[in-house]
């Protein structure tokens, strides 16, 4: 492997632990778990998702999102509501504080990013906005 491969490999690695620790310290404060966090995302990015499409997403047991969505829903996070096509099939649907709270969530990491890009010049900005997009892009999931 070639050393600059390496390096971007190692680079991107270090880079996503520390946004991921700090998010988690973000976390802290507003009281919800990091796989609670997780599900939210999911739930108001795919909207309407089950428990076991959810399950899926999370690569978790349903009785782990079970639990999960649980304490959720008692923290008014979200609720569970019956599919209107189909009564037998439970959907989640998030509630307003749950929004709030991921817009919020969302808005702390943001400034956080913030403030390390403004030790930055407009150009390294504008270079790591491009290539950050580029290599998005290339990246499946």
């Amino acid at each position: 492997m070639d050393e600059r491969t390496v390096r971007i490999e190692e680079n991107l690695r270090r880079v996503c632990y520390k946004i991921k620790k700090k998010g988690r310290e973000i976390l802290n404060d507003v009281d919800i778990t990091p796989p609670q966090f997780e599900a939210l995302q999911y739930l108001i990015y795919e909207e309407n998702l089950t428990i076991g499409e959810l399950s899926n997403r999370m690569f978790l047991a349903c009785s782990t999102v079970t639990d999960l969505l649980d304490r959720m829903e008692r923290n008014e996070l979200v609720k569970r509501v019956k599919d209107e096509n189909d009564r037998r099939i439970v959907r989640i649907s998030v509630l307003e504080k749950g929004h709030h709270l991921l817009e919020s969530v969302m808005e702390t990491r943001q400034n956080y990013v913030a403030e390390i890009l403004s030790e930055l010049s407009e150009d390294v900005i504008a270079n790591v906005d491009v290539s950050f997009r580029i290599f998005n892009e290339k990246v499946e999931l």
